[in-house]
């Protein structure tokens, strides 16, 4: 998203080939300004409501740009188990039906 320094209107950008920028109208959300995605934006940046989104100012654009979750492998969560939080075995109770163990 970049925001034109002469106008003030806010135009939605999208590296999606076949999206043509969008204008739309900056409105006071509280003591804030809010916009709205229009939905085929937010589906091609798979942006949804609730997503956390990281706003700055580039060359004196504004950017918006959502935060993605690092997805850990097995390895780097096992690196956090160690003797202080490794518990026990937990008895689970009689068996019910044909379990073996």
């Amino acid at each position: 998203m970049e925001i034109d320094g002469g106008t003030g209107l806010l135009y939605l950008l999208c590296r999606h080939i076949r999206r043509t920028p969008s204008k739309v109208q900056v409105q006071k959300w509280g003591n804030s300004l809010a916009l709205r995605i229009p939905k085929p934006f937010a589906q091609d940046a798979a942006v949804k409501e609730g997503t956390v989104v990281e706003v700055s100012v580039s060359k004196g654009k504004l950017v918006v740009a959502p935060i993605r979750k690092k997805k850990m492998t097995l390895k780097q969560l096992l690196t956090k188990v160690h003797r202080g939080n490794l518990h026990g075995e937990i008895d689970s109770g009689l068996t019910v039906g044909r379990e073996v163990w």
